[in-house]
């Protein structure tokens, strides 16, 4: 580049497309992010890199013994997956969820709409590999007689809160389920 084509200012600090963002968080968060990188932006993307790693081989589908000889589907995050509207995602640790249905949804149905999903997701986006094998382990295990649903208990929080109960507004709700 030529001296007279160089931009004048701050070189760029990450080697991808970027935009500014203005984001409102806890004292007590910046304090922890600083202790990362005193600048917050490469803070904000080391904690990122490590909470959610774009790895290839990295298995975002996950069977989870949770008894002997019983397991529970276990996936990473999915934008793709909350588009299913009665589909909803438990996160029970972070970037780990859990797949509930409504009662009376054929397990059947679920593989239907992730298939679905598929065809509307183009090979080279991040989650079709996960899409792809959830979809053929919900399958698989249909397939042999091996997957059946089971009962959760939900409980209506109200705006009025008792000292019990953890907020986690962060999760954006996928679905209603039976009053």
């Amino acid at each position: 580049m030529s001296p007279k084509l160089q931009s004048k200012g701050r070189p760029p600090k990450f080697d991808e497309p970027r935009r500014p963002i203005t984001v409102t968080l806890p004292e007590s968060t910046l304090a922890r992010i600083a202790t990362l990188d005193a600048d917050r932006a490469r803070a904000i993307v080391k904690l990122t890199d490590a909470a959610i790693p774009i790895q290839p081989n990295r298995n975002y589908v996950e069977l989870i013994e949770v008894a002997p000889g019983l397991s529970l589907i276990v996936v990473g995050p999915s934008q793709r997956l909350r588009e299913i509207k009665w589909l909803r995602l438990v996160e029970v640790a972070p970037t780990r969820f859990l797949l509930t249905i409504p009662s009376g949804t054929p397990i059947d149905s679920l593989e239907l709409a992730i298939g679905d999903l598929l065809d509307e997701t183009a090979p080279d986006e991040w989650e079709h590999s996960s899409l792809l094998k959830l979809r053929d382990l919900i399958r698989k295990l249909r397939r042999r007689g091996d997957i059946s649903k089971g009962e959760m208990l939900f409980v209506k929080t109200h705006a009025e809160r008792d000292k019990t109960t953890r907020r986690r507004s962060d999760r954006p709700s996928s679905g209603s389920y039976d009053k």
